[in-house]
């Protein structure tokens, strides 16, 4: 039996204390020539996979860093950016309020100017009516007259007419 430990039926729980059934020697020189042997090969492994891992993590720790860094720089950038826009929003509205007010006026004006127009168009139809119903009123006030002096109008009454006219020119030739 090759264990350390043997477990008896009957006798229960024991150690077995013979070296060479356990094989103990053997295990000791050959774990004593593993350590003598494997100790520099094991350490030189050892050593490089320290080596990779510090190389690892210091090119993680400059990654991180740089990562930090642009991160930082995007953040920075897209707060400017977000001010830019809010600039540009707020410049946005203010040209569009402007622009309106700018529009608003022109509108007023123009209706100003129209309704003059159209007051000064009102007013210059409205004389030009006048004018033709006076001038109108007129020819049938001359017409009526001539005809009313053509019915009354005698001899006698045409020569008094003819002389208070050529007295009247006279008087006021003189003055």
């Amino acid at each position: 039996m090759n264990f350390l430990f043997s477990i008896s039926h009957s006798e229960g729980f024991g150690i077995n204390t013979d070296i060479f059934e356990t094989n103990i020697i053997n295990l000791t020189v050959v774990i004593g020539v593993l350590i003598y042997y494997g100790k520099s090969l094991l350490s030189t492994i050892l050593q490089e996979r320290k080596e990779s891992i510090v190389k690892n993590l210091q090119e993680t720790e400059k990654n991180l860093k740089e990562a930090s860094e642009n991160l930082k720089f995007a953040k920075d950038q897209f707060e400017l950016a977000k001010q830019k826009a809010e600039e540009i929003k707020l410049q946005g509205f203010s040209l569009a309020n402007q622009t309106t007010k700018k529009i608003m006026e022109l509108l007023e004006e123009d209706i100003k100017r129209l309704k003059e127009s159209t007051l000064s168009t009102l007013k210059f139809e409205e004389e030009k009516l006048i004018t033709e119903v006076c001038q109108k009123l007129n020819n049938l006030a001359f017409i009526k007259a001539v005809e009313i002096l053509k019915k009354r109008i005698n001899l006698n009454i045409q020569n008094k007419i003819i002389f208070q006219s050529i007295e009247k020119l006279s008087v006021f030739k003189s003055k």
